[in-house]
């Protein structure tokens, strides 16, 4: 139930706060006073989109609050539980639009987004406007008000998961039977590159190793000067570095004989002596080593330009090759088995038609007897409306059991469309070609009225519901609103005094001009109030006493 809601600077309401309470609360006004502000502002809260230009002028954000209370409703829990928000007994929605066209979102003081805000919103308000008036003419939503009537939504979501997971298997089954069509081609494909791969024998680390022995031998003279020079100057080369190292050793024993304090050891010398000397003869086998080889160099740049060929094709790395060929080894035997694959998923996709055929005539027999009980409560609500000779049906395009699987959709197999007859001796037609604005008003009612029962949502908005009717008929639909607010909280928005009286709250809506701006107020009227208010809906500018009096009578008849 909404308890309160607060409105800031949205269009022309500067601050504004409303306290509702149970049962049928009414909203009147002058045209034009900002009623419909209000229902703009909570469904907003529904997640409605947003548009700057709600934003009053001068005005940087509109903020737009609601508190309801949720104490009984599980449902809503369970919302905010899936969305990670703490549950209470009170449910606050917080929406900011901004200037710049930015939209923050509240749930119980915590961030939140578009997506969490609409599932709970319908789980809290239902808006009955114009815009329900088109969802009643749209045929597509009749087997919706009928399922949610006949209290068959669990049993049809459960036929949904069924034909999700059909739709999931024919959809395997379309990929598997493309790649069977497909399977000689790409099978042969398949064979060549693993052909091609298991002949280039690649080895890990290959390409690394080539480079290098590519560099030696695209240098070996080189290397042969540098090799060869540096042996030369260490043991070749009169005066090289060992002969003149060789004497320094001599030098150093000799003065070692007559100083042995001279911290330089015999053993240290001989060693850097040797170390040289075995450098030496390694530079020297080394230039032994070095040749010049175009041939293998040219067989090198060609293994190496083959390799290249082949990162291209199969993956950027000797690694990526060797894991495309696994791949192409597990295709291959995925390919070897695509005919059991098919088999398999047809005999699953069986039986499951079997399951989905089951369930959805379960579900069109509950329908059907849904739906002639729907239309006794309709016809019964629609007479009392002063439509004493409407005829209401509820039509199947489909003959008991005519199904087979391809009529299947994801509400089951039947296609429901409501019938309507407003004058004897006149033939059914559709719902949207013969309701006229008063009709269809009070047909939206009935549907709401017989729904009551049925729904969670805990509050009821009707928008316009006077729409072309009045006298003795708009008194009757102020009877069935007040129906309504028995099972949830009704706010109405509304016009005709014959409606307004039945209210058990009357809020009046007015708008007043403060310097050079406009704003929107809402009062919670007394009861002397209310009766001056039920006046002017009755007499417009001029209220006279003989109107006070007649609007008093309207207020006591209400009551009883």
């Amino acid at each position: 139930m909404l308890t309160e809601l607060n409105i800031k600077n949205l269009a022309i309401i500067d601050e504004l706060n409303v306290t509702f309470t149970e049962g049928l609360n009414i909203l009147s006004g002058e045209t034009g006073a900002g009623k419909s502000i209000i229902i703009g502002a909570v469904s907003l809260l529904l997640g409605d989109r947003a548009s700057s230009d709600l934003v009053r002028s001068s005005a940087e954000s509109a903020v737009v609050e609601a508190l309801f209370d949720v104490s009984g409703n599980e449902e809503v829990r369970k919302k905010l539980e899936e969305a990670g928000i703490d549950e209470a007994d009170e449910l606050l929605l917080k929406r900011v639009v901004s200037r710049e066209g930015r939209n923050k979102i509240y749930i119980n003081g915590s961030p939140a987004t578009l997506g969490m805000l609409a599932p709970l919103g319908e789980l809290l308000v239902n808006i009955c406007g114009q815009r329900e008036h088109q969802v009643l003419l749209d045929s597509d939503n009749h087997i919706d008000i009928l399922d949610t009537f006949g209290g068959l939504t669990s049993l049809r979501a459960q036929f949904y998961d069924l034909y999700t997971d059909w739709q999931t298997l024919k959809k395997k089954m379309g990929e598997l039977e493309a790649r069977n069509n497909e399977k000689s081609q790409r099978e042969e494909l398949l064979k060549f590159h693993l052909d091609e791969i298991e002949k280039s024998d690649v080895k890990i680390g290959e390409d690394i190793a080539l480079q290098g022995e590519k560099r030696i031998l695209g240098n070996a003279q080189r290397l042969d000067a540098y090799a060869g020079r540096a042996h030369d100057a260490l043991y070749v080369a009169e005066g090289s570095v060992l002969e003149r190292l060789g004497g320094v050793v001599d030098d150093i024993k000799e003065i070692r004989k007559i100083d042995p304090t001279l911290k330089i050891s015999e053993e240290d010398m001989d060693s850097v002596f040797f170390n040289l000397e075995e450098i030496s003869f390694v530079l020297r086998d080394y230039v032994k080593g070095i040749t010049f080889d175009p041939v293998r160099l040219e067989a090198i740049e060609d293994r190496l330009e083959y390799l290249g060929r082949l990162r291209r094709k199969y993956g950027a790395t000797i690694e990526d090759i060797l894991r495309r060929k696994e791949e192409i080894t597990e295709e291959l035997e995925g390919i070897a088995y695509l005919g059991e694959e098919i088999a398999r998923l047809s005999d699953e996709i069986s039986q499951r038609e079997t399951l989905l055929l089951g369930k959805a005539g379960d579900l069109s027999e509950k329908r059907r007897k849904s739906a002639g009980d729907l239309k006794g409560m309709i016809e019964d609500e629609i007479h009392s409306m002063r439509m004493a000779d409407t005829v209401f049906d509820a039509r199947f395009a489909n003959g008991i059991g005519e199904a087979d699987v391809s009529s299947l959709n994801p509400k089951g197999m039947d296609e429901v469309e409501f019938y309507l007859s407003t004058n004897v001796g006149e033939e059914l037609m559709p719902l949207n070609r013969i309701a006229s604005g008063g009709e269809l008003s009070r047909i939206v009612l009935a549907v709401k009225k017989v729904l009551a029962g049925t729904g969670a949502v805990g509050t009821v908005v009707f928008d316009e519901v006077d729409s072309g009717i009045g006298g003795a008929a708009a008194e009757v639909v102020g009877e069935k609103l007040k129906d309504v607010s028995r099972h949830h909280q009704v706010i109405c928005i509304t016009h005709l005094p014959q409606i307004a009286c039945f209210g058990d709250t009357h809020f009046l809506v007015s708008k007043k001009v403060r310097g050079d701006r406009t704003n929107a107020a809402v009062n919670l009227l007394s009861e002397k109030e209310r009766l001056d208010e039920i006046t002017r809906m009755l007499s417009g500018v001029e209220m006279t006493k003989k109107t006070r009096q007649h609007a008093s009578e309207m207020l006591k008849m209400s009551k009883r």
